[in-house]
């Protein structure tokens, strides 16, 4: 089935330019072109749309007041940026209501990439309410305490990027909303980061002051079960620990042992969505889990028809995080899915998560995959003891 792309902007030479260089998705994409936040707006009454890619200064609507409109109407739609403007109200504005953000001049080939990852995102959630739920999110809550203690290095006169990107470092809701705004084209940044201290030293401590004070791209988590969340990040902080351990010591290079820590940090933020927008259902797929000796993320699928992982791969896919990232969070539990075949983060994560419920007495959550194991050819003695 033909995916549905809106492209919006008030300029006809650019609407012009994207036809002429959209012509060969036509096979896979039906496009439709608007001259304006309104119009766009009409078009999308009409019909479902998979992705929105608009201009943000126009006459009238700008794009930022379509952004919020299509959010709130049509949450389901993935929400993409692309224009030659890097003014600061403007960016830090739009910072919760697009998934990525393009710089013009974009090229042809990077621009077709993002919307056709974009619509490939579809492929780990099927359940339309699943859809509206996660695509309607602009920023995922962290443990109060870390976010306390983030504010007040933010506002002190001595607070420095390295204790901040140690704070971050920590939770995942703030790893993950830092790594979205780094690794698209939101300031115009030269260079990607695969981990967060490379995130905050990008951006530096006014960008990110900025960000926490005046844009609220942090949250804190307000629901009942804090103790819980509480367990659930710590457990994602040692998944990163013993993913980068396990790294370090196979030293398949830098950038996977910076990226391992991440997606180990990541890998079960998808819990953290369930438990902030459906938490009733997510306590009912635990009850399940518990009572039926099922691992969680097969009762999560019986009762919500999706599991955490496939909820979480979702929401950082349409934030434009690294293809490895999401594969590593959408099947830590299920690597043979993928279609990677090497050791990579997926590999490490799904050895480091396996090893942190075994030293939690988990063992029905620690269940490795011994075959996709053999087929990378991981030694027995790494695969008994992953985290030594």
């Amino acid at each position: 089935m033909k995916k549905n792309i809106l492209f919006v902007d008030d300029e006809a030479g650019v609407l012009d330019g994207l036809r002429r260089i959209l012509r060969t998705m036509r096979s896979e994409w039906e496009v439709e072109f608007a001259g304006s936040g309104r119009q766009a707006l009409e078009i999308i009454a009409k019909k479902p749309f998979d992705v929105l890619v608009t201009d943000i200064r126009m006459p009238g609507m700008d794009g930022r007041r379509l952004l919020e409109n299509v959010k709130l109407l049509h949450p389901e739609v993935v929400r993409i940026i692309l224009t030659g403007s890097f003014e600061k109200d403007s960016i830090l504005g739009s910072a919760g209501l697009a998934h990525q953000f393009l710089s013009k001049p974009c090229d042809a080939d990077t621009l077709k990439a993002t919307v056709a990852r974009a619509c490939a995102m579809r492929e780990l959630l099927e359940d339309e309410r699943l859809i509206k739920m996660v695509s309607g999110i602009g920023s995922l809550p962290s443990l109060p305490s870390l976010y306390k203690d983030v504010m007040e290095e933010v506002n002190s006169e001595e607070g420095s990027l390295e204790k901040i990107a140690s704070l971050i470092s920590r939770d995942a809701g703030m790893s993950a909303k830092l790594l979205q705004l780094v690794n698209s084209a939101f300031f115009g940044l030269p260079a990607k980061a695969g981990s967060i201290h490379r995130a905050v030293n990008l951006l530096g401590i006014e960008t990110i002051k900025a960000l926490i004070l005046s844009v609220n791209i942090f949250s804190q988590f307000d629901r009942p079960g804090l103790a819980s969340v509480s367990d659930l990040w710590d457990h994602c902080f040692q998944t990163g620990m013993i993913a980068k351990k396990i790294a370090t010591r196979e030293n398949p290079g830098q950038e996977i042992i910076d990226e391992a820590f991440t997606a180990g940090l990541l890998h079960d933020v998808g819990k953290l969505i369930l438990l902030d927008k459906c938490p009733e259902k997510f306590s009912e797929a635990s009850a399940l889990s518990s009572a039926a000796d099922l691992p969680g993320w097969e009762a999560e699928q019986r009762v919500l028809g999706a599991t955490h992982a496939q909820v979480g791969g979702y929401l950082m896919g349409i934030w434009g995080l690294s293809s490895s990232l999401v594969e590593a969070i959408a099947f830590h539990h299920c690597p043979a899915k993928s279609s990677n075949n090497s050791f990579c983060s997926l590999t490490l994560v799904h050895l480091a998560d396996c090893a942190q419920h075994r030293a939690r007495g988990e063992h029905n959550k620690g269940r490795l995959d011994i075959e996709y194991l053999n087929k990378l050819g991981v030694s027995d003695k790494l695969c008994e003891n992953p985290e030594i």
